[in-house]
């Protein structure tokens, strides 16, 4: 895993699609023009958390290295470091894998 000199703020993550599989359960190959965007990711950087009311910090539930689904339309896309990367919110993970 490589490591960014990006830190995202607040609850924001960092996260790198996991590439999809190429061919369906039934060995029918996906064209690159067909396939859809993949929805499971790495979580490569996360931020230090929000704070609640009283200024008390409050750690998030996902750290690096953590494989996450997210929403079809979750995060900005940017590209880092040559990388095509997405930054979203906490909120915007589903749950963790595994």
């Amino acid at each position: 895993m490589a490591k960014t000199k990006f830190r995202p703020l607040h609850d924001r993550v960092v996260v790198r699609r996991v590439e999809s599989e190429e061919k369906t359960k039934g060995g029918i190959i996906i064209p690159d023009t067909a396939k859809e965007k993949p929805q499971e990711g790495e979580v490569i950087a996360v931020g230090s958390g929000n704070r609640d009311d009283d200024g008390k910090l409050i750690a998030l539930d996902v750290k690096e290295g953590d494989r996450v689904l997210f929403g079809k339309w979750s995060g900005t896309e940017v590209k880092l470091d040559g990388e095509d990367l997405l930054i979203m919110k906490e909120s915007d993970i589903m749950g963790i894998l595994g």
